[in-house]
């Protein structure tokens, strides 16, 4: 074969490879970068296809909010997450970022949201899609490997577009950057409820599955006692037999044990070598066993160590297991300009800074005025005046009027877990905690825009409405004024 024909058969794949949509255990290395692919604006028409400005409303919210986001500062900023000199290319930013957008807007879940993209013709045309498109965007999980490409500095220049898309419509203000309310909520894991008895018993089959997986015969794994005895428990406790489910949880507990030491024993004198994974189980196995009621740094679950015990004095929840999550919002519109994730459960005054250090990041206006609650206390910021809710002392009139705002951030919070994702995060591990807060508070600052856009629709036919129902008013009047001349 002419090695020019070649040549052209190759850049005419890459060419195709540029306009053809892939599922990603189908697309081929055809380039030579990894940075997300472009976009390309097709002038010529389709003689089988519509395009979807044709089809849509052009006074539709997400049709107007397509042409407000900054879409080529996210591509810039977010191409740096990946590689330029090797592997296959990714995705369109426009799309991924959409979708994201779309997917906590709505609070759906991956697969729901790649699903409804197909069926509405307004999603894809805010995705950047010219034409009607009838195959799935993407696979559900390149939005995982998409939110693990671009991390929590991804995710708050997303947020960032948001708060620039706001200013941009002049639902806010550069002025009320300057003063926001700052408050911290729970984010709750995606885990069971902890109880003892549970861990334990999990803990031990996991150990008896390593030894299996290394070629170890323990002595006894306990698999029948205790099948035998967790059922017992709960109904200890339904039957408030205290006394006798404390032995039980004991047993199983000594069972726990038992399996523990004899694959530690067994490991050493076989000189058996465990994977990272399996020794990262060992660790965690004796940090189980180890720990008391009232120890600190205590395991609530095992596909998630991270979690902690956190109490916000609620009548009907006294402790959730999670995360804590601080939200600051505008102090007037009650718009989101900053949401940060805090393992470990600090202090709230100690997370007063990092909060304000992130809208200052985000917003690039740093705050002058703060309102939080009692909580937060000891915080120690000297260059930003803080109010405190309560304060009489050392404010004026105007900041005590401007204090009754500090509850603006809390139904604000209320929206974050009711209408977004934010009740629960599903995403794994710290990072995957941190991102769901951001991207939480990028859906509901997008629902803020939307209603925003679509009440501005209502207000326009209801100013035209007036504005003709006064001119015919007017014009009547002048003719029955005629009239009796």
């Amino acid at each position: 074969m002419n090695h020019k024909y070649l040549i052209y058969i190759l850049n005419l794949m890459v060419s195709e490879a540029k306009t053809t949509r892939f599922w990603p255990h189908k697309l081929k290395r055809l380039q030579k970068t990894m940075k997300p692919r472009k976009q390309m604006p097709l002038p010529q028409d389709d003689l089988f296809k519509v395009r979807l400005a044709d089809i849509v409303n052009p006074q539709h919210p997400l049709v107007e909010m397509k042409d407000i986001i900054d879409w080529d500062l996210l591509d810039q900023e977010l191409g740096h997450e990946f590689c330029a000199t090797n592997g296959a290319s990714a995705l369109p930013t426009r799309l991924m970022v959409g979708l994201m957008y779309l997917q906590h807007t709505f609070n759906l879940s991956d697969e729901a949201v790649v699903e409804r993209w197909i069926e509405s013709p307004y999603w894809q045309y805010f995705c950047g899609e010219e034409f009607f498109q009838h195959r799935l965007p993407c696979h559900p999980t390149s939005l995982i490997k998409w939110r693990q490409r671009i991390g929590e500095v991804g995710c708050e220049w997303l947020l960032g577009a948001t708060i620039q898309a706001a200013l941009a419509m002049k639902v806010v203000t550069p002025t009320s950057l300057k003063r926001v309310v700052v408050d911290t909520t729970v984010q709750e894991k995606n885990i069971a409820f902890p109880t003892d008895s549970k861990l334990y018993n999990q803990m031990r089959l996991k150990l008896v599955s390593i030894a299996k997986e290394s070629g170890i015969t323990l002595r006894q794994t306990y698999g029948k006692e205790c099948r035998y005895l967790m059922p017992k428990i709960g109904r200890y406790g339904h039957a408030k037999q205290f006394k006798r489910m404390r032995k039980a949880i004991k047993k199983v507990k000594g069972c726990f044990g038992r399996v523990l030491r004899d694959l530690e024993r067994q490991t050493k004198a076989q000189g058996k070598d465990l994977t990272d994974q399996q020794q990262a189980l060992l660790t965690q196995a004796w940090r189980l066993l180890e720990q008391k009621p009232k120890s600190k740094n205590k395991l609530y679950s095992l596909h998630a160590p991270e979690v902690d015990c956190l109490s916000k004095g609620k009548a009907h929840k006294r402790y959730e297991f999670g995360v804590k999550a601080s939200i600051a919002t505008t102090a007037k519109e009650a718009f989101i300009v900053g949401a940060r994730s805090y393992p470990g459960n600090p202090y709230d005054g100690h997370t007063l800074y990092d909060q304000l250090q992130q809208v200052h990041t985000i917003t690039d206006s740093k705050p002058e005025i703060c309102l939080v609650d009692r909580g937060y206390r000891g915080h120690g910021i000297e260059d930003i005046k803080v109010l405190i809710a309560g304060q009489k002392r050392g404010i004026s009139n105007k900041e005590q009027r401007l204090l009754k705002r500090r509850n603006s951030v809390e139904p604000i919070i209320g929206h974050l877990k009711a209408d977004g994702k934010m009740r629960r995060s599903y995403l794994k591990g710290v990072k995957g905690d941190a991102m769901n807060v951001l991207l939480s508070a990028c859906g509901q600052n997008l629902r803020k825009l939307l209603r925003w856009l679509a009440w501005a629709e209502i207000q326009g036919l209801y100013i035209r409405f007036i504005t003709l129902f006064s001119a015919e008013l007017g014009s009547q009047k002048k003719n029955g004024a005629l009239a009796l001349v």
